[in-house]
């Protein structure tokens, strides 16, 4: 999926939602559990419940690979299951891959050509060779891991140098590597305060946006100081829609966690101008 495609789905939907599949078997109903493939299971009936209402899906690998080739199988199955079924939504492995340039190519090899996923987020502490690789498949994207939300970020994201942050460097530093145009950025909502200077530096790229919800980010926020004449936002909502409910009505609650997300972010699209 292109950006332009990415953006026609957005203006048609009304949304710029992104759902985090981070499947938790703990936490999963437990009449999902005692099926049989209770990961696929529950994550099928998720996206089938949300798919009106999110552009974007996002499964956490880690959430996967800790149950080892059953959440490998599961991963290769849901990933099957939305390019057939969903091939107008935006995936995203969130892999958080990063390493030097010939490891790098076969990652990149194996989410875009044997899982076909549109994007993978990417480390870049290794630098342009650990994430070039990503970079040269087209209408693909590397979305690379920039300010986040969790308590460690200060450790080294905030560290300056000169007249500017670390995470400042690296959007600089990214935009001169091969390929530049397909790189996105993971900002955490709780970050909205540096938004704007981003957008200083990022003006036309998407942004994924974890954090809002439960980590206590504000779309509303968000919205004001990182949303550009593209949207260049994707929102993502893990827990609060996948752990709405762990009743027989999971779905049902789900769906109406989604699409009460959806109309407010339809407000916002309508408020910009965008649609």
């Amino acid at each position: 999926m292109t950006i332009a495609e990415l953006f026609k789905q957005i203006k048609k939907k009304k949304s710029f939602l992104c759902v985090g599949l981070d499947i938790d078997l703990g936490k999963i109903p437990p009449h999902i559990k005692k099926g049989k493939d209770p990961i696929f299971t529950f994550a099928k009936a998720i996206i089938d419940a949300t798919h009106s209402y999110a552009v974007a899906y996002k499964p956490n690998l880690a959430f996967f690979e800790s149950y080892g080739p059953e959440g490998w199988e599961a991963f290769d199955k849901l990933m099957q299951y939305l390019n057939n079924k969903y091939p107008n939504h935006f995936t995203i492995a969130d892999a958080k891959r990063g390493d030097i340039g010939n490891t790098a190519s076969r990652y990149a090899k194996a989410f875009f050509e044997t899982y076909k996923v549109d994007s993978v987020t990417v480390a870049p502490y290794m630098g342009r060779d650990a994430v070039e690789p990503f970079l040269s498949f087209k209408d693909k994207y590397a979305i690379l891991l920039t300010l986040t939300s969790n308590e460690g970020a200060s450790d080294f994201q905030f560290t300056k140098e000169k007249d500017q942050f670390l995470y400042q460097k690296i959007l600089k530093t990214s935009l001169k590597w091969n390929n530049s145009e397909r790189l996105m950025y993971v900002v955490g909502a709780t970050k909205s305060e540096a938004l704007k200077s981003i957008r200083e530096i990022i003006p036309n790229s998407f942004l994924l946006v974890p954090g809002i919800g439960s980590q206590g980010g504000s779309l509303a926020e968000v919205v004001d100081s990182g949303m550009n004449d593209s949207c260049g936002l994707l929102v993502n909502s893990s827990r609060g829609i996948l752990y709405k409910s762990q009743g027989l009505d999971f779905a049902n609650a789900a769906s109406e966690e989604a699409e009460s997300l959806q109309k407010q972010m339809e407000f916002h699209l309508n408020k910009k101008g965008i649609i």
